[in-house]
């Protein structure tokens, strides 16, 4: 799950309708040097209709995932970077987060399909994926930081900077909004999740001289995306 266009345009998946309405865009399925991948845009394919944070159907979005096979999911999720060491361009692989988001759709549990069930959450991300992605990671010679706690804030509007100090403060090194409920409907599903998140701004009142989030972002993203692809293709690709 995340960002549309990553490999570019892929044959869709034929969706039946499921129990948690429609997923953010299709399922499209490519074949990476034999391997198959399957890629759903956690914010829509139209970027300018985007679907906000807050609004993503997670629970759609990870119960067709594991309709079409899938077993093991990584979220490609774009974040501000909170600590010196998290800087714009880099790759992080959080081992931790802390849910800040409210009102969301954020569990199967509690009606006739799913009974109640306390799942463990000790360690929101699968050990053995992480260790795969840093693997990886490693034999690409890619920068990547490999334990931080990623804060999960409302959106759509971005924190202001006593916030992020408050963040920091509870031990995040990276802010972003989509990784609850996606991390915690994905255990309920008992899938093999984890995430790669690219830095692409300093978090508000962490910019030196007061320079703009925005022109970051733009400086930053297609560099961090780039590493995300190289990642990926690599990721599929090796047993």
């Amino acid at each position: 799950t995340g960002s549309a266009g990553l490999f570019g345009d892929g044959p869709a998946i034929p969706l039946a309708p499921g129990p948690w309405g429609a997923t953010s865009g299709p399922l499209e399925r490519y074949q990476v040097n034999g391997h198959e991948l399957i890629v759903l845009a956690r914010h829509g394919v139209d970027g300018v209709s985007a679907i906000a944070p807050h609004r993503v159907n997670y629970r759609a979005n990870l119960w067709a995932l594991r309709e079409a096979g899938v077993e093991h999911v990584l979220g490609i999720n774009t974040v501000g970077g909170i600590t010196p060491a998290t800087t714009p361009g880099r790759l992080v692989i959080p081992d931790q987060l802390i849910d800040y988001t409210w009102g969301r759709e954020h569990t199967y549990m509690g009606d006739s399909r799913f009974p109640l069930r306390h799942v463990e959450f000790t360690a929101p991300f699968s050990a053995p994926l992480r260790d795969r992605l840093l693997a990886t990671a490693s034999s690409l010679g890619l920068d990547v930081m490999s334990q931080a706690t990623y804060g999960v804030t409302q959106g759509p509007r971005l924190e202001s900077a006593a916030e992020i100090d408050r963040l920091e403060r509870d031990g995040c090194h990276v802010v972003g909004m989509t990784a609850m409920p996606e991390a915690g409907l994905a255990r309920e599903l008992e899938l093999s999740y984890a995430i790669c998140c690219v830095v692409v701004n300093r978090a508000a009142g962490r910019a030196p001289g007061g320079a703009g989030i925005h022109a970051e972002i733009a400086a930053s993203l297609a560099t961090g995306m780039g590493h995300v692809r190289r990642l990926v293709t690599r990721l599929v690709t090796t047993d």
